[in-house]
Order: C-alpha cells, then sequence, then structure tokens
C-alpha cells in the first residue's frame, strides 16, 4: 500500500513538472510573437508621422542630406539592395559547396573538426570584422584596384559574404547530413558515381533546408549595421553603372546607426530615421515570408511524389 503511495505521489510530481514546462514552452512561444508585434506597431507609431510631415516625393528623390531637409531613400535602399545581394552573389555558391565537402567528402574525423570551426567564425563580433576589414582589407582593396579610397561597396560585400557564410555553411550542412543514408546507398547500387549522387539525389532531397539556409544568409547579410558602416564609405549616392560598385555606398541600416544617436526626438528626421527601420523590417519579414512559403511547396511537392 505504502509502494503504491508513493508511486500516486511521483505520477502527481511528474504531472506537474510536465504542466509547468508545457506552460513555460507556451509562454516563450507567444511572448517572442508578441514581441516581434510590438516592434512593429512602435515602428508604425514612430514612423508613420513621415508619411504626414514628408512628402512623398520628397522621400522617393535621390538626394539623402537631412540638414537640408532632403529624406531621398532610394540611395539607402539601392545601396543596401547592392551589398546584399553582392554579398549573397559571393556567399551562397560557396557556402553550398563548402557545406557538400564538409557534409559528403571529407572523413568523419575530419567533419568533427571543420564544423565547429565554421561555427566559431560564425561568433566573431561584426564590429571585430569591420575593423579588421578597415585595418586589412580596404587599403588593399585601394592598392589593388587603383581606387582613391578603399571604402567601397565592394569592401562591404567581401566582409559580409565572409559574416554569411558560416550561417549558410552550418544549416546546409545539416540539411545535407538529414538525408537518410540509404538514398545514397539506391544511387551507387543504380552505378552513380559519387558526384552524380550528390548532384541528383542528395541535394534535390535537401532542396527545401537548402533554400531555407540560403534566405537566412540574405536575411543575416541585409539586418548586419556595423561592419558595412565601417567599410562602405557611408555616402547616399545612387549607383549608376558597374563602376559603382568601387565607389562608396550607404546601407539602410548604417544609416540608423550613424544618425539616431544624434537626432532631435520628434523632428521630421527623427520620424524618417523610423520609416526607414520600418521599410528594413518588411523587407526582412519579405524575405522570411518568402523563404516560408519556398519551404511549403516542396514538403507539398515532396508528399505528392511520395503519394
Amino acid at each position: 500500500m505504502e509502494l503504491l503511495h508513493h508511486r500516486l505521489e511521483a505520477r502527481k510530481s511528474a504531472s506537474f513538472f510536465e504542466f509547468c514546462i508545457e506552460r513555460l514552452i507556451q509562454f516563450t512561444g507567444v511572448s517572442a510573437i508578441a514581441l516581434v508585434i510590438m516592434i512593429f506597431f512602435f515602428l508604425i507609431r514612430e514612423g508613420a508621422p513621415t508619411f504626414f510631415t514628408v512628402p512623398l516625393s520628397s522621400l522617393l528623390a535621390t538626394r539623402w542630406y537631412p540638414i537640408e531637409e532632403y529624406f531621398g531613400l532610394v540611395p539607402l535602399v539601392l545601396g543596401s539592395l547592392l551589398v546584399t545581394v553582392g554579398a549573397a552573389v559571393v556567399a551562397l555558391p560557396l557556402g553550398l559547396t563548402t557545406a557538400i565537402f564538409i557534409a559528403e567528402i571529407v572523413p568523419r574525423w575530419a567533419r568533427e573538426f571543420l564544423k565547429p570551426l565554421v561555427e566559431v567564425l560564425a561568433g566573431i563580433p561584426s564590429v571585430v570584422i569591420g575593423f579588421m576589414g578597415m585595418l586589412l582589407l580596404v587599403p588593399l582593396v585601394r592598392q589593388i584596384l587603383n581606387i582613391p579610397t578603399g571604402l567601397t561597396a565592394f569592401t562591404g560585400v567581401i566582409l559580409l559574404a565572409w559574416m554569411t557564410l558560416p550561417t549558410v555553411v552550418s544549416v546546409v550542412e545539416d540539411v545535407l547530413d538529414a538525408v537518410p543514408r540509404t538514398y545514397r546507398e539506391a544511387g551507387l547500387a543504380l552505378g552513380m558515381t559519387r558526384w552524380q549522387t550528390i548532384w541528383r539525389i542528395v541535394l534535390p532531397a535537401g532542396r527545401s533546408g537548402i533554400l531555407t539556409a540560403l534566405m537566412l544568409g540574405i536575411g543575416r547579410a541585409i539586418g548586419e549595421t556595423m561592419t558595412v558602416m565601417m567599410v562602405t564609405g557611408n555616402a547616399a549616392r545612387i549607383p549608376r553603372s558597374p563602376a559603382d560598385f568601387f565607389m562608396p555606398v550607404r546601407t539602410m541600416t548604417a544609416t540608423i546607426a550613424a544618425e539616431m544617436g544624434e537626432v532631435a526626438q520628434g523632428s521630421s528626421h527623427y520620424h524618417v530615421l523610423f520609416a526607414v527601420g520600418l521599410t528594413l523590417f518588411i523587407i526582412t519579414f519579405l524575405v522570411n515570408v518568402a523563404a516560408a512559403m519556398v519551404v511549403f511547396r516542396q514538403v507539398k511537392r515532396s508528399e505528392r511524389m511520395l503519394s
């Protein structure tokens, strides 16, 4: 009888513990969603006055010079897109091939060494990378390309690609490692070479996860602040030709970081900076939505193929 009593007490204790854990998980999930919603509405509250005090034609202009009330957002948006797309073009192919090398080519012992090394690179603070870029990469770019300054969009692209690379490599490697080994064995049994198995079986099987990794890399790049502010020159100008890739630019994140600490609260400049932040938030949100839609379609397609 006493043993039965102890068992009942243990069950009650376990049930109470599970109840607490479930409520904690629910609270954490709801808090995360609520935090994102509050950030969004805060940006709207502070950025919405821009559209009532600053003419739309001024916001769509090509000049950013807040001292004289010029609030053209076009050079900031184009500068952000130039640096982000450039970093994606460099980082995504390199990240994919590096992940394939780690997951499929190297021996197991080497993989256990390389994977943590890549993840350590992801933890380097952006200000440290920017400082290294200013000391090492900026003079090198100026000397090799023989241009007036090494603070260019190209320099920002190189450093931003370096920062994005660990995220892409780590996620893609996990995706490839999750592909069942039987898929590879089936391909080899059919007479495929190792590279044919990787290209025709492993990569298609992990397509949704790979696309998610690529979108995460783009989101990581577009939201970066310190590195691009330190090495891109911070000149609000519109890229009009390929040669402008080797000229200074200014991104939206760098603009907010550089000017928010000096602006008068409640001024037009203050509200425009929040409008820039709102624009950046919407762009990042759309990138994440696009990633979710791509993954959802790939999952549905896989389910149809299996059925």
